[in-house]
């Protein structure tokens, strides 16, 4: 049976941050915590979103990391209970959006996260979370509309907690607030919204409308993501990029593939996700070939490409071309490592909704090749 559900409350366009002192008071919010990194921070953009949030004074933590971790969760839930917060804020990328809904899962049901993970079944013990809101400022993961939350806890493994009540009540999408975006980190992220719209489309979930979703995803992110790579300043591209991402976010609900089942445990090394699959993604659509060739057919009509071309040659040139890598040792990636992440990857919950059923070994041969 297909679970299709549409989603959250979406305020998007440039200068839609400036609604977010009404939809801290539509909420009832009296304290929100403003879950962020440091980055937003001296790149000016909390102190917008502050001055956006007035009346409202969001108590902020600033100290997510790239991944996020159980550590900051820690820390985010002692300031929580001191200081009496009601609703938690995220601003930023994937990362502090996912410990964000982290916040959100334990003030309201306690116990610790690995309680909550997805390949235990305790996902499937969450109802309603504090209230939250998502400002997204990059254009890539799509979490503000994603009903997951990835952490590295303390151990060193990753944890995965998936259910649709972790969805953000209201998301603020501000294309705004990603103008100033590196190239580099534009590219990473996009790839990651494009990976979505792909591996979502060829997912043999049914869901029409994800699949209608992703495939539009799909089409605006391959037009649009090297022009906002080498034209930063670009707002037409700088907002089909957010709806991308956004989009890639809603159709997540159909399930992912083998890429993102490898790039989990590759992400306990620390690694960039949105470069991981990157490189993992290629490799996956090889493997995948003649196992899904309508979705195959619709992603190069979506893609603009010629009815023969080779999707994972395409993709592959295509990262290349944004001035990622296309090889997991050019990001240190070892070969010893390698076996553990092929059988860390089948047993992934999203392995389960790859197009072609996959061991351990065939993940090991697709890690291979891309090392």
């Amino acid at each position: 049976m297909s679970q299709i559900q549409y989603l959250a409350r979406i305020q998007f366009d440039f200068g839609a941050i400036a609604s977010l002192g009404d939809e801290i008071a539509r909420l009832g919010l009296k304290r929100p915590l403003l879950v962020t990194d440091a980055g937003v921070a001296e790149a000016g953009i909390l102190q917008r979103v502050l001055e956006a949030a007035r009346p409202s004074e969001p108590v902020v933590y600033d100290g997510t990391t790239e991944n996020p971790t159980e550590r900051s969760l820690l820390d985010c839930m002692e300031i929580w209970n001191d200081r009496g917060c009601d609703g938690v804020i995220a601003l930023g990328g994937g990362s502090p959006i996912d410990l964000a809904k982290a916040v959100a899962l334990l003030s309201s049901h306690g116990g610790s996260l690995v309680d909550y993970n997805v390949k235990r079944g305790g996902s499937e013990r969450i109802g309603k979370v504090s209230r939250q809101i998502a400002i997204p400022t990059a254009a890539g993961t799509g979490a503000e509309v994603g009903r997951a939350c990835v952490m590295s806890l303390l151990d060193g493994s990753k944890c995965v907690a998936v259910n649709l009540n972790m969805v953000a009540d209201v998301v603020i999408c501000d294309p705004e607030l990603t103008l100033s975006l590196p190239p580099r980190l534009t590219a990473a992220t996009g790839i990651d919204a494009l990976s979505h719209g792909i591996e979502t489309y060829c997912s043999p979930m049914e869901n029409p409308p994800a699949a209608a979703i992703a495939l539009d995803a799909v089409r605006r992110a391959a037009r649009w993501l090297p022009v906002a790579v080498q034209e930063g300043n670009n707002r037409e591209a700088r907002r089909e990029m957010m709806m991308a991402a956004l989009m890639g976010g809603m159709c997540l609900q159909k399930s992912l593939g083998g890429a993102h089942a490898m790039a989990t445990p590759l992400g306990e090394l620390h690694l960039h996700h949105g470069t991981l699959i990157g490189i993992l993604l290629p490799h996956v659509l090889r493997f995948n070939a003649g196992h899904a060739d309508l979705a195959y057919a619709d992603l190069r009509g979506a893609a603009n490409l010629p009815e023969d071309a080779e999707l994972h040659a395409w993709l592959t040139d295509f990262v290349s071309g944004l001035g990622l890598p296309t090889r997991l040792a050019e990001l240190g990636v070892a070969a010893g490592v390698l076996p553990g992440i092929a059988d860390k990857a089948s047993k992934d919950h999203l392995a389960r909704t790859n197009p072609r059923p996959a061991g351990p070994e065939d993940y090991l041969t697709m890690l291979r090749d891309a090392l």
